[in-house]
């Protein structure tokens, strides 16, 4: 490597490849997995709980094999993402139809899921089975929701994940170079899966939720992860959606995309959710210099902040 380059949001040096090489060959018996987390404590690398950012420095490890920068040993057991992949087992549930007002069905469950947790083989069968994208893992930061209505019955899933690592339109929004998306993007989360189940038919029921959830994510995502979440965003594929239930939640629309993992003929969509704190402060997201400025916001002590937006939804949604 003749020149530093951004992996897994981590600046790698040609000084920091030729002391992975140097591993390697001072250490024939380790397997992948011991070389990762051998890096990790090298350079403390570690999440804002604490723990070791070991699957993302494997990641790492895997780019720079496949820039032919080093050659890792061979694989002593199958991939994880070979058995995360592997088909998903059916999960019997309940498809009556639930249809009428939204009321009856209030107040909403919005629960983040743990791996451990019961529902969660329920809501990745849900999303392999009835999502058009399907479902078979995550990888990095992420919360998932089954939402239930009041009498316990599934409504649809939600999952959010890390941001786009690239998108024009929103970079020229908040304003940012190429150092300050690298340092900031873990502020951002994606909403890569939004699933209302086909046989609930409940007017104002999606925009709803997604209302909720971005009263509700921040709390989770700092629980879960450690560190604040700013700002939501979404991919929508305007030959199939028309982004309505977005919009009426107070999501804002952006150009197309040009991300280089999606079409043209997918739009951008986005949500601050951090009322109280610089979104990430000015050196972030600096409202004066978005392409389309929010009007709700104030300056506190000289520090743009976000405001608080009441979110209406409207009588009828379609």
């Amino acid at each position: 490597m003749k020149a530093e380059k951004v992996i897994q949001g981590r600046c790698i040096t040609p000084g920091e490849v030729a002391i992975i090489r140097g591993l390697l060959a001072q250490n024939p018996s380790w397997n992948r997995s011991g070389l990762s987390r051998d890096l990790c404590e090298r350079w403390d690398w570690r999440n804002e709980k604490g723990r070791l950012k070991d699957m993302a420095c494997r990641t790492l490890l895997l780019k720079l094999e496949e820039l032919g920068e080093i050659r890792l040993p061979p694989r002593q057991r199958p991939a994880p993402n070979a058995r995360r992949n592997r088909q998903i087992t059916e999960v019997p549930h309940d498809c009556s139809a639930i249809e009428g007002d939204l009321s009856p069905l209030r107040p909403l469950r919005i629960e983040p899921l743990g791996e451990a947790d019961d529902d969660m083989l329920l809501f990745k069968f849900l999303l392999h089975r009835y999502h058009y994208l399907g479902h078979r893992n995550c990888v990095g930061e992420n919360l998932k929701y089954l939402v239930r209505d009041q009498a316990g019955h599934p409504l649809g899933c939600m999952l959010f994940g890390s941001a786009a690592w690239k998108a024009k339109s929103r970079d020229a929004f908040i304003g940012w170079d190429r150092q300050r998306r690298e340092r900031n993007l873990r502020f951002l989360s994606n909403n890569t899966r939004f699933l209302i189940l086909p046989w609930v038919r409940v007017p104002n029921l999606a925009s709803h939720l997604l209302s909720q959830a971005c009263r509700a994510l921040p709390g989770h995502w700092r629980e879960k992860c450690g560190h604040r979440i700013d700002l939501l965003e979404t991919f929508v594929e305007r030959e199939r959606f028309r982004g309505t239930c977005y919009r009426a939640a107070g999501w804002r629309t952006t150009a197309p995309s040009t991300t280089p993992a999606m079409r043209p003929s997918w739009a951008m969509t986005f949500m601050p959710i951090n009322p109280s704190a610089a979104a990430p402060c000015a050196t972030t997201i600096t409202l004066s210099s978005c392409a389309n400025p929010i009007p709700t916001h104030t300056s506190i002590n000289g520090s743009r902040f976000w405001s608080r937006e009441r979110i209406s939804v409207p009588r009828r949604c379609v």
